[in-house]
């Protein structure tokens, strides 16, 4: 045998390397979970060995696997497992009624009914559902819907019953129980309570979690998603250890970057489990923070924020800072602006999740501060149409701007936040070149980008928002063999084409994970 030969070759292929010094290629060979060649394809008799396998790609593009820098993967596995409440489900809240009285009549007295993606901006009633609605859909049995932003849920009566909620218990931080002007009762209508909900509300069976962890999985792969960043601020040290078993007995194949809340730092540093920790399947992430107004003052305040950004920091940790609004990316970027002052490194490289809406004078602070934006410009596709209806229309044109970040050269990773947004990576392209929602209108289109922009921003972009760029993210010698297989090349489609390219095959560590359709596939 060679002592180059290959375990997989890929030929006959439009590779897209994300390497600045070789963009295209036709040949990408891989050895031992890794890439070891990338050319012509007359260079293919240098790794063909007497088992290499040989891939025809007929002309398909190659690129790095998609990076997903910021979901949820349990919240996307409870939603995969709820009733479908969205937009494409469902039209009105009587809809939503007849879905849960249907599950309802098939579960057990007393079992939870879960609902996730509703949206009321696309209900007839235009309005949230409330405890009543549910209580006449499922009397027997305690309900929670999930708001499509998991910013807001909904309960019935049993459920408030179960969760301890009257009209007597006070919002707890962070949170807003929505009442009824004269009564004072809890309408089932919560803002900002996960956290408090997933203290009171009983797990899913583990059946019931692996199936929807199989699904999930399923998504990710077809998805193109070799590598993703959970930024979940509930996670914890138990987090850890279920993401070990979980890696550990192959139930999902995509490489994870956990991050964790701040209230968990002290007990990942006392478990000696450092910043990076882990292995390429498996590393411990940023610290997340979440800022908000929910209540109307910033929370946490100021000077709090600035000592919990300093103190991770001084950990060694990168701090991953939830920040929606004007006010909340403002107070990111002062507490990192603080951290650094306290303690200068040459590259934190702090983010900021979201950063939705970025006036001028921002944008200027960003830009000397290199700071990192995760954003999300599938959320121009999903909810649009919403924006266009409820955002004042002086702060549209700093809506999840991305041609702005790309001018002033922030680092920019996109994501879906999934389950917010559906996790395809090709949707998000798509809203990030065309700025059009779902029917097709167009918010700030002065930030549209390439589509070779989008794409890094969706691979190496990614990467490097986790200080994984030197293993994947571009497909280039030594680096991990992360790899998606399309129909056909972004940047050579029309825009509006983009959402429709398919995913042909994923292939992660020269292992071919999911694959939609077969390509010439032949042992030498």
């Amino acid at each position: 045998m060679k002592k180059n030969s290959a375990d997989l070759i890929l030929f006959n292929a439009n590779v897209l390397t994300m390497e600045a010094l070789n963009p295209r290629a036709q040949l990408v060979a891989i050895g031992g979970g890794k890439i070891i060649g990338v050319g012509k394809n007359s260079d293919i008799a240098a790794f063909n060995g007497s088992q290499t396998v040989l891939i025809d790609c007929q002309d398909k593009t190659v690129i790095p696997g998609f990076h997903d820098a910021h979901l949820h993967l349990f919240a996307l596995v409870s939603s995969l497992l709820s009733i479908d409440c969205s937009p494409s489900s469902v039209s009105s809240i009587v809809d939503i009624k007849r879905l849960v009285a249907s599950k309802a009549a098939q579960a057990h007295s007393g079992n939870w009914i879960r609902g996730s993606d509703y949206n009321e901006f696309a209900l007839n009633e235009k309005r949230h559902p409330n405890r009543w609605d549910l209580d006449q859909a499922a009397p027997g049995h305690p309900v929670k819907l999930s708001h499509r932003t998991r910013q807001a849920s909904v309960l019935n009566s049993m459920a408030l019953s179960l969760a301890g909620i009257t009209s007597q218990t006070p919002d707890p931080s962070g949170g807003i129980i929505d009442r009824d002007y004269e009564t004072g009762e809890p309408t089932g209508l919560l803002f900002g309570m996960d956290r408090y909900l997933d203290n009171v509300i009983p797990p899913r069976p583990a059946e019931e979690l692996d199936e929807g962890l199989r699904q999930a999985n399923q998504l990710l792969l077809a998805s193109g998603i070799t590598s993703l960043q959970d930024a979940t601020v509930q996670n914890g040290i138990d987090q850890w250890e279920q993401f070990c078993k979980i890696k550990g007995a192959g139930k999902l194949k995509p490489r994870v970057a956990m991050m964790f809340g701040f209230d968990a730092l002290d007990r990942f540093l006392e478990a000696g489990l450092i910043a990076g920790a882990g292995d390429e399947n498996l590393r411990l992430g940023a610290v997340k923070i979440l800022i908000d107004e929910t209540r109307g003052p910033l929370n946490p305040p100021q000077g709090e924020l600035n000592g919990m950004v300093l103190r991770a920091h001084r950990a060694g940790f990168q701090v991953a800072l939830h920040a929606v609004e004007e006010n909340t990316s403002k107070a990111a970027i002062d507490a990192i602006e603080y951290a650094r002052q306290q303690m200068p490194k040459a590259d934190p490289r702090h983010r900021i999740e979201h950063c939705s809406e970025c006036p001028a004078h921002l944008l200027q602070r960003l830009k000397e501060l290199r700071a990192t934006v995760v954003t999300q410009p599938a959320f121009l596709y999903y909810s649009g149409d919403r924006y266009l209806a409820q955002v004042a229309p002086e702060k549209l044109p700093w809506l999840y701007r991305v041609g702005a970040f790309q001018t002033n050269g922030i680092e920019v990773a996109f994501s879906s936040d999934s389950p917010v947004s559906p996790p395809s990576p090709l949707t998000g392209i798509y809203s990030a070149v065309t700025r059009k929602s779902e029917s097709g209108q167009v918010i700030s289109p002065q930030e549209a980008i390439l589509a070779g922009q989008a794409l890094r921003m969706y691979t190496l972009g990614g990467a490097r928002s986790c200080f994984q760029e030197g293993a994947v993210g571009s497909i280039a010698i030594g680096k991990l063999a992360d790899l998606v297989v399309l129909s056909v090349d972004p940047t050579a489609v029309r825009s509006d084409e983009l959402k429709g390219i398919a995913v042909e095959k994923t292939i992660i560590g020269g292992e071919i994970a999911w694959e939609k359709a077969d390509l010439s596939t032949t042992t030498i």
